[in-house]
């Protein structure tokens, strides 16, 4: 069983950049065509001072870390039995290319089901930007195979 007692832990802050490059990309990849996330002047167009960040890019912005998975081994949790669960975004302010942008998480919950045979790490992180504004709210469930 994971050790409750990490309920509250909050990780050292993490800052990362936005790049155009890494936003076209990420678009791309995802399969998003809308020219707001990769042409300058449709992004101008739609109100934004530089290309916006696509949804869910934030999250993985943040695995820029030095050690994405260094949660795993604070609680103790061999990788080979983790699923990725759910996640979930709230966005407060756009993000855009040139930001920097504060990545300050927290485990939240830890809980289990089937009698400890699924056990779930529940993760909140909050992102700010450069000027301190609160731009977004990641969620993440990670769930742990017992057995």
């Amino acid at each position: 069983m994971i050790d409750r007692s990490f309920i509250g832990h909050e990780f050292a802050p993490v800052t990362a950049e936005v790049e155009k490059g890494r936003l076209r990309f990420f678009a791309k990849a995802t399969g998003n065509a809308d020219p707001v996330y990769s042409d300058e002047a449709a992004a101008a167009a739609a109100g934004y001072p530089s290309l916006p960040a696509p949804p869910t890019f934030l999250f993985c912005l943040e695995m820029d870390r030095d050690d994405p998975m260094d949660f795993l081994d604070l609680l103790k949790v061999d990788l080979g039995r983790v699923l990725h669960g759910e996640q979930s975004f709230t966005y407060r302010a756009p993000v855009c290319a040139g930001d920097r942008i504060t990545f300050r998480s927290r485990i939240t919950d830890i809980y289990d089901k089937k009698n400890g045979a699924l056990e779930f790490i529940v993760m909140d992180t909050e992102c700010r930007n450069e000027k301190g504004e609160h731009v977004a709210d990641m969620r993440r469930s990670i769930v742990v195979r017992n057995g």
